[in-house]
């Protein structure tokens, strides 16, 4: 019976490392629509995304331009920037150039969990899915492809409105109860790598606050390799309302999901 309570994935930051991907993919894309004059850096994508509201890498990109020309003292509507050809652009560094064989950056993701673990959960009768800003061929490419999962739950970037509109969040948790003919109302802990993800559970909370809802932070490897970085970042996501911050995902056991939902 898994009946127990309900875990919900983010996939970027916690199933695999995106920081030579995704983020990668941020900077060439900002790079190549400055005409080289700016490349973030994985802080500086990091500093906009503690904002809370830049889930999605395209957009994120094209906010990271349009603040590069302000401070050149240009107007944004005067940028002449062409959305559908800087998501093309930002694909074709990720996916690659064929796109019936990927050979991007999302080739070379490192798995930040194994298959393993999930069994675990299921066998100590916790039910699970994922909810992620990623395209759903690219969420599959990694759960179905890399870690091997059977038919995972899954809402991704096409099926509901970005993070932190917790409706994904939502999806999730509905799909899961129909799936396992779950209890009402069992608790749900959303583990994820950004303040957006934080502000996602208080959204949820808000909105069904009936349900007990639990923010998991995780620290994404490039910010453990700088002690500073890495109190920083953890800070911001105990403000954003974190109830712990893991290293791993694998840090969140069984024992410990058990503490997080009775304490």
């Amino acid at each position: 019976m898994m009946n127990r309570a309900i875990l919900v994935f983010d996939i970027d930051g916690v199933i695999r490392d995106v920081g030579g991907s995704y983020r990668r993919a941020i900077a060439d894309t900002v790079e190549h629509c400055t005409s080289s004059a700016f490349s973030p850096t994985l802080a500086d994508i990091d500093q906009l995304k503690s904002e809370g509201v830049w889930n999605n890498d395209w957009e994120a990109s094209r906010e990271l331009v349009y603040r590069y020309f302000e401070r050149q003292g240009q107007k944004r509507e005067d940028v002449n920037l062409d959305y559908q050809k800087l998501v093309a652009f930002f694909q074709s560094r990720y996916r690659g150039l064929d796109e019936d064989n990927w050979n991007g950056y999302i080739c070379s993701e490192p798995l930040l969990v194994s298959s393993g673990y999930f069994e675990k959960l299921t066998v100590a009768g916790f039910s699970w899915g994922f909810f992620s800003g990623a395209m759903r061929a690219e969420a599959a490419y990694v759960l179905e492809g890399k870690l091997e999962l059977s038919s995972p739950v899954v809402v991704a970037m096409e099926d509901a409105p970005g993070k932190p509109d917790p409706t994904g969040l939502f999806g999730v948790v509905e799909q899961l109860e129909k799936q396992y003919d779950l209890a009402e109302n069992l608790p749900v802990i959303y583990a994820g790598d950004t303040v957006g993800d934080m502000y996602t559970v208080e959204n949820a909370r808000e909105k069904m606050p009936s349900r007990i809802w639990v923010g998991v932070g995780v620290l994404p490897p490039h910010v453990q390799e700088n002690e500073e970085r890495k109190d920083a970042y953890t800070t911001k996501l105990r403000e954003a309302g974190a109830k712990v911050v893991l290293n791993n995902i694998e840090e969140l056991s069984v024992e410990a999901i058990g503490n997080l939902i009775n304490n």
